[in-house]
C-alpha cells in the first residue's frame, strides 16, 4: 500500500509533468500498472462507504440534480423551490415520496452544488472543477502525404478527464467551434476556463496583465457566462494539466499517424 505522498507525487509526475508510468515505476522501484492505477484513481483520502439504498428518492436524484444545476445558472427568483420540485415529480415522474424527502435532499445538494460552485466551477455532469485549454498538434495521413493538423483539448484537473477535437487551423473559428461542441456533448459550460494566450482569443497584452480580447471571443464569453484566465506570458505552466492532456491525447490516440478523408477548412463568420 502507497502512502498519501508517494500517491502525489504519482499523480504529479504522470498527469502534471506527462511522465509515462514506466518512467516513474522505474524511479519508484515499482510495477507501472501500480503508477497506471493511482495516477488515473480519482480519490484516495476518503474510503468507499457503502449507501443505504433508497428505492424511492435513488430514481429522482439525478433529475433533482440536473433541475438544481439549471438552477445555478439563473437569477435566484427564478430558481424553482423544493416545494415545485416535489410538485413536478408527482405529477409528471410518479414519484410516491414525501415532500419532506424532497426538501431534505434539495436542502443537502443545494449546500454542496453552492461549496463546489464558490471554490471551483458550475458542476458539469456533477464534475466540479475549472477546465483549461490548449492546442496541441499530430501528423496525419490525407492523399497519401503526412501533415500537421491542431486538435484542441479541454481537461478538467479534479476528475482529470479531458474531451478533444482535431481542426484544420488554430483560428479562431475553430477555437470557438470547439469549445461549443464540448459545452453541449458535455450539456453544460464551466465556471471558469483557463487558456493560454491564444491569438484567437488575446488581441494584445498590456501592461499589469491587462488584455485586449478579440470581440469575437468577448462575445462567445459573454453569450456562455464562464469566467476566463490566462497565463502570465511565458508560463505555459500554470495550465501543467492540459499540457500534460495534450501530450497523453497524442501518445494515446494519434500515434501513429490516423488517415483522413476530407479536410474542411473551418473559416465562416462566427455569430453568436
Amino acid at each position: 500500500m502507497l502512502t498519501v505522498a508517494q500517491i502525489n507525487y504519482i499523480r504529479h509526475e504522470v498527469n502534471q509533468k506527462g511522465e509515462t508510468y514506466a518512467s516513474v515505476g522505474r524511479r519508484m522501484n515499482i510495477d507501472p500498472r501500480t503508477v497506471h492505477k493511482y495516477a488515473n484513481k480519482e480519490e484516495f483520502s476518503r474510503k468507499e462507504k457503502q449507501t443505504r439504498v433508497s428505492p424511492i428518492m435513488d430514481p429522482v436524484k439525478p433529475i433533482i440534480d440536473k433541475w438544481l444545476t439549471e438552477d445555478l445558472r439563473k437569477k435566484r427568483k427564478y430558481q424553482r423551490t423544493a416545494k415545485r420540485m416535489f410538485e413536478q415529480l408527482r405529477d409528471f415522474h410518479s414519484f410516491k415520496g414525501a415532500y419532506r424527502t424532497v426538501r431534505a435532499y434539495v436542502a443537502k445538494r443545494k449546500k454542496e452544488l453552492k461549496a463546489i460552485n464558490e471554490g471551483a466551477a458550475i458542476p458539469l455532469e456533477s464534475i466540479p472543477g475549472t477546465a483549461q485549454v490548449d492546442f496541441g498538434t499530430a501528423p496525419f495521413k490525407y492523399q497519401s502525404k503526412v501533415i500537421d493538423l491542431p486538435y484542441l483539448v479541454m481537461s478538467f484537473p479534479f476528475s482529470n478527464s479531458f474531451y478533444f477535437q482535431v481542426f484544420p487551423s488554430e483560428n479562431t473559428e475553430c477555437l470557438l467551434e470547439g469549445l461549443q461542441r464540448m459545452f453541449h456533448h458535455m450539456g453544460g459550460v464551466p465556471h471558469t476556463i483557463r487558456f493560454d494566450n491564444l491569438s484567437p482569443a488575446v488581441k494584445k497584452i498590456r501592461a499589469k496583465g491587462e488584455r485586449d480580447l478579440t470581440d469575437t471571443f468577448e462575445r462567445f464569453v459573454f453569450h456562455y457566462g464562464f469566467k476566463y484566465e490566462f497565463c502570465n506570458p511565458g508560463k505555459g505552466n500554470e495550465k501543467g494539466h492540459v499540457e500534460a492532456m495534450v501530450k497523453y491525447v497524442r501518445n494515446n490516440f494519434l500515434l501513429p499517424e490516423n488517415t483522413i478523408l476530407i479536410l474542411i477548412n473551418l473559416m465562416r463568420p462566427y455569430g453568436l
